[in-house]
């Protein structure tokens, strides 16, 4: 729960008012204009110059608490101002004068935070007794004493969390921002540390890093609250020693406490991090404070519970239990139940001794019966509230409703666990109890070969949030496969006893399997386990999660599946949209096919197939029946969602259609496209409208809530408004920068843009004047949306990042993480209370908007090869796919060589070294890598580019590399020593280049149509070609066409033409045209006579160079054709495509000699017979290489 700070008690003093705050932001400004280079004032600087503490600065700009006038008084005066009666307000005179704009204008500067509380999951301290004297201690630390890093350590239940509350009730009105944080789940630091920049930088900042993180502590006056940090600390002899994966969180808490900021990080542990231990002192900023048990607040725990004695008896039964509140709860469960509630005979049984928490709660689990000790493992398993359906639907073998209600009551007494809305949990300590316990038995049940838990239990959900599955990889998975290596010593070990443990449950009902099968399968993948050609035929197969884990020739013949996920058959996505009534979902991108799930529970509903080319956009129909498309093979396309059928294709379009949407009546498709054209449809087909105007590629089209108007925007920094009856453009607004994306507001006054400059802005339909403009992308923004009331606005991009804005403040309200590459599309439920998102790494994504949580995840799998070379002997092909992986091929024995791994994206070119020795790649991770053939690895990489880059090359006759990006740079490196010697600056993103053969001149194509000559030596631009109509994706060169002295260019363009260029006059000799799509690649033969190109029309084409005519059309990919290479013979030709193959053309002939292919997920896995697949699962695993569906 987020809530503004709610100011404390009133105090005497005043506060600037909304006069007094502009005449000193005036004055300020205009000194900082003079003395400071323009920049505002830090916190610090402004100490310096009004000689007030940072403290006092903050109260009298943040206008949280009133100080005394003459603190105010002095303010002014050292801007050289007098303070009158008009510049400051008695508090109690007014509600808040102060003005809004204040704290906005002060996080801009980077001064203050964000002013708001965040409880995160924080238990409710309501009711509360005691710890007076613990808070008071505290309260001085925090305020007086100002300490930058306070623990407060004690055992399990003994109310370290409630008292950690209670202090940030008490305190929040003297801090400007409270975050309270539980690491009961073990998050990630970087996690972690990415959620409290953000809401400290009121999401305006999203470099998850200590320093960051350490900045905004100091840029303002904050209390962050980190309870359980015990989850992440190791369980050895040693106390406060890091998990393996965690130690990073001791270099946070050694940062925190050691560099000076201004607020405090307060953690709760049952142990001591030894960053406390080593920096703590009275004295020093970092203490802890050792919590004991507290009678009064044990009294008070008594006093709830209803049990009956004297107050000498009460005061006994807390000493006997050390007066832990946790214990102390338990405990009565046990008085009410076997005593009635009265403490005396419960006394006299004298049995009940503490000894700890683990004691008691071993007691206590051992009274239990079957189904409730199930229970208790379930919500362990869970992580999260469970209602009883989910805890019904859990249960292996099936209980009746009636026993389930009975056994959580029966809990409810003892006080194992927690209820709320009917639905249930445990506290942090009893759930670590029994997850430690569940571990223990599930790693005795497998050594023993005696299954038990393993059968009744799933170790992982797969229909969990993303955060629970991480939770219960990291806490339930991870922990069982270590302790089953220390005990058998090794993974495969472990895969064969666990495949023993199989055996006996083949062919038996699942009723009796239960989850056995499901877990062995997701502890090998914990475990990294090769289980190609292992038998797992005739098993229940629950809750297994077969992403990640290698199934080649696996069989699953006759085996029974329930809930287990798989990798989908899609590839990037580029559209997703939600249907009216907000039960489906659908996405669309590379694959060329829409897919529609459920979006209740992810379940797959169907597909629409038909388009040949990349899907751009979808949208649903207003009643829900029909999807429209449209796509990269310049067709619109209407489908029955019910059947998948194709109903019309809509063709006129003569280039890609990037946007479509129906208009609210349904009766009416608009279009836009690269052929810059905005198109009407009817729903039969035809054509009732082509609206022109624009001069670049249509980005995006929309219609207004009532229908009478269409907006579009694209790349010519244009958004046009047009009158649908008449086709008038009634407004055009001209932007700065091109538009990717835009939405009309719900009540039609605004339209909402995406932006390449990084923004969002909202535009006033009547008068075309700019609203707003949201910052904080650090990339272009491709999709935005407005929520169905229209309060909030969505964003995502080329930042891997989703905003959510707050549209009447303007602010940012959360920034969703998840995705690991561009964010293509958003797109809201009717309700406002989901979001989904698709992006180019293959995934599909459903966020919980009021959390931010990332409810489901659906991820693809698709290996689109992107780039091809031939080693110079040409014996071998070197390859860089999709799975951020160069491969070496030997094209004899047509198999794979050897991987090399690195990239953390895309591969998107290579490049094979004259020696044969090194192998270059570049990458959408911002790089370019250098790997050595014979040694098989990685011998250097070479940063500088800021933005993907999109090829590499080496020149033929020195040791240098050129690499070109969409920073808009070329970079000359030397291949010796990896030093760069030379960015040559580009107008645009360059999209490819090519050495000449004499290594004297580089050739770049870039995103502004225009390709051009340089010179090596002094990095000069010799020449600039134009003529292309679109971007210059691809080209290449050769001094051997036509003229023995001359330079020839070949480029080739998203205009669907090739150009010959003369490279000494930069004339364009000749435009060879055939590709009905878009040219992604050329290569001329070693000879120089014929020019090779592929294009997203599937083919590869060969020219005569002389004559420009078209000599061959090789067909036989299914995809897009993205690089092709001449071997040095130049009698055969390397195609590679998106279809995930590599093919071998004979030049002369045409025939396709070879087709190579990477093994896909489920090469060869057999699920002959298997039930509990859908139709639309066995087809995505035959996709995916399964065979017997």
């Amino acid at each position: 729960m987020v809530e503004r700070l709610r100011r404390g008690k009133r105090r005497r003093g005043v506060k600037l008012s909304s006069q007094g705050w502009e005449r000193l932001q005036t004055a300020e400004t205009q000194q900082a204009a003079t003395d400071n280079g323009r920049q505002p004032y830090t916190l610090e600087v402004l100490g310096q110059i009004t000689g007030l503490s940072i403290n006092t600065l903050t109260k009298v700009r943040s206008g949280k608490a009133p100080v005394d006038r003459q603190t105010i008084a002095d303010y002014f005066e050292a801007f050289g101002l007098t303070l009158t009666p008009a510049d400051y307000v008695h508090p109690e005179a007014i509600a808040d004068d102060f003005p809004a704009s204040v704290p906005k204008m002060a996080i801009a500067h980077g001064e203050i935070a964000t002013g708001q509380v965040d409880w995160g999951e924080a238990p409710d301290v309501s009711i509360f007794h005691g710890r007076t004297e613990e808070l008071a201690t505290l309260e001085t630390w925090l305020q007086s004493d100002r300490c930058r890093l306070v623990g407060i350590l004690g055992m399990g239940g003994i109310g370290k969390s409630a008292l950690s509350v209670k202090l940030a009730q008490q305190l929040q009105g003297e801090f400007d921002a409270v975050v309270w944080r539980s690491l009961r789940n073990a998050p990630p630091l970087d996690s972690l540390l990415q959620d409290l920049v953000l809401f400290l930088s009121d999401q305006t900042d999203s470099e998850a890093t200590p320093n960051r993180l350490r900045h905004w502590l100091q840029a303002s006056r904050c209390l962050v609250i980190l309870d359980n940090v015990e989850t992440i600390l190791q369980a050895s002899n040693r106390a406060g020693q890091y998990r393996v994966g965690y130690e990073r969180y001791g270099d946070l808490f050694r940062l925190l406490g050691e560099a000076p900021h201004q607020s405090c990080v307060l953690i709760t542990s049952r142990e001591k991090p030894a960053e406390i231990a080593i920096f703590e002192g009275m004295e020093l900023a970092v203490r802890s404070l050792q919590l004991r048990g507290s009678l009064k607040t044990a009294l008070g725990v008594i006093e709830t519970k209803d049990l009956v004695g004297s107050p000498q008896q009460k005061q006994q039964l807390c000493e006997r239990y050390g007066c832990s509140p946790l214990a102390l709860k338990i405990a009565a469960g046990s008085i009410q139940s076997l005593f009635d509630g009265e403490i005396g005979p419960f006394l006299d049984e004298g049995v009940f001794l503490f000894n700890g928490t683990q004691r008691l709660l071993d007691q206590q689990f051992e009274r239990l019966s079957a189904l409730e000790k199930n229970i208790m493992y379930w919500l362990a398993i869970n992580r999260e509230w469970t209602s009883i359906p989910a805890l019904a639907s859990d249960m292996v073998p099936a209980v009746t409703r009636s026993k389930l209600l009975e056994a959580l009551e029966s809990l409810g007494w003892r006080s194992l666990i927690e209820q709320q809305s009917r639905q249930y949990t445990q506290q942090p300590v009893v759930m670590e109890y029994v997850t430690e316990r569940l571990i223990e038995q599930v790693v005795t049940e497998i050594t023993e070969q005696k299954l038990a838990r393993l059968i009744r239990h799933a170790l992982l959900k797969t229909t969990a949030n993303d955060i629970v599955q991480a939770t219960q990889f990291n806490l339930i998975l991870e922990p069982i496969a270590q302790q089953l290596l220390a005990h058998l010593g090794s993974a495969a070990e472990i895969a064969t006893m666990l495949t023993q443990c199989l055996d006996p449950l083949r062919g038996k009902p699942p009723a009796q399997s239960g989850y056995a099968g499901g877990n062995a399968l997701n502890l090998m993948r914990q475990l990294q386990v090769e289980v190609t050609h292992c038998d797992f035929s005739h098993l229940t197969i629950w809750q297994a999660y077969l992403q990640g884990l290698n199934l080649h020739q696996a069989n699953f013949s006759q085996a029974h599946f329930s809930q287990t996920t798989f990798y989908d058959a899609f590839g990037g996505i580029h559209a997703v949209a939600v249907s009216p009534d907000g039960s489906l979902f659908a996405a669309a991108g590379t694959s060329g096919v829409i897919q529609l799930w459920q979006l209740a529970n992810g379940e797959e509903y169907g597909c629409c197939r038909g388009h040949d080319g990349w899907i751009w956009s979808i949208a649903f129909s207003p009643n829900g029946e029909w999807l429209v498309s449209g796509s990269a093979d310049q067709t619109v396309k209407i489908w029955d969602v019910k059947t998948g059928c194709c109903l019309h294709t809509l063709k006129g379009h003569t280039n890609w259609v990037r946007s479509v949407v129906f208009s609210p009546d349904g009766q009416l498709v608009a279009s836009g496209s690269s052929d810059q054209m905005v198109k009407l449809w009817d729903l039969e087909g035809r054509c009732l409208n082509t609206l022109k105007g624009h001069t670049n590629y249509v980005q995006g089209v929309a219609f207004s809530p009532d229908g009478q108007l269409i907006a579009s925007a694209g790349w010519d920094q244009r958004l046009n408004i047009w009158e649908l009856e008449s086709g008038e453009c009634l407004h055009t607004v001209k932007d700065a920068n091109s538009f990717w994306s835009l939405a009309f507001s719900p009540d039609g006054q605004a339209i909402a843009t995406g932006n390449t400059d990084e923004t969002v802005k909202v535009w006033d339909v009547q008068t075309g004047q700019c609203r707003q403009t949201f910052t904080g992308h650090t990339h272009a923004v491709r999709s935005v949306a407005f929520s169905p009331d229209g309060q909030e606005l969505v964003s995502g991009g080329g930042d891997q990042t989703i905003k959510i804005w707050h549209v009447p403040e303007g602010r940012c309200l959360k920034t969703l993480s998840g995705h690991s590459n561009w964010i293509w599309s958003i797109a809201f439920s009717p309700d406002g209370r989901t979001l989904v998102s698709g992006g180019e790494d293959q995934t599909v994504r459903v966020w919980q908007t009021q959390t931010g949580h990332c409810l489901k995840s659906l991820t693809g799998y698709a290996n689109a090869v992107r780039a091809i070379a031939f080693s110079p002997d040409g014996q071998t092909l070197v390859s860089g796919s999709d799975d951020y992986a160069v491969k070496l091929w030997d094209i004899e024995r047509e198999r794979c060589l050897k991987t090399f791994v690195g990239h953390q994206n895309w591969i998107l070119s290579v490049a094979v070294h004259s020696d044969n020795r090194l192998i270059a790649s570049s990458s959408a991770d911002q790089t370019v890598k250098i790997w050595d053939i014979q040694r098989h690895r990685c011998v250097r990489t070479l940063p500088g580019h800021t933005n993907t880059v999109w090829s590499v090359a080496f020149s033929p006759q020195s040791q240098l590399l050129a690499s070109g990006g969409h920073d808009r740079t070329i970079h000359l490196w030397d291949i010796q020593d990896g030093h760069r010697l030379a960015v040559l600056a580009h107008p645009s993103q360059v999209r490819s280049v090519a050495f000449s053969p004499d290594g004297q001149a580089l050739v770049s194509g870039s995103s502004d149509k225009q390709v051009r000559l340089w010179e090596v030596n002094s990095g000069q631009c010799l020449r600039v070609m134009s003529g292309h109509t679109g971007m210059v994706w691809t080209v290449a060169c050769s001094s051997e066409a036509g003229d023995a002295n001359g330079l020839t260019i070949a480029s080739g363009s998203s205009d669907k033409t090739l150009r010959l260029w003369d490279a000494q006059t930069g004339y364009c000799l000749r435009t060879l045209k055939g590709h009905t799509n878009w040219i992604w690649s050329v290569a001329f033969s070693p000879q120089g006579h014929l020019l090779a190109s592929g294009s997203a029309d599937k083919t590869v084409k060969l020219w005569d160079v002389h004559d420009g005519k078209c000599v061959k059309t090789l067909v036989g990919h299914a995809n897009v054709v993205r690089s092709l290479a001449f071997n040095p013979q130049g009698n055969t030709l390397a195609s590679v495509s998106e279809d995930e193959t590599i093919k071998l053309w004979d030049v002369k002939t045409g025939e396709c000699l070879k087709t190579l292919r990477g093994d896909r997920p489920y090469e060869g896995m057999d699920i002959t017979g298997a039930q509990g697949l859908t139709d639309a699962q066995k087809a995505t695993l035959e996709v995916l290489g399964a065979i017997g569906a």
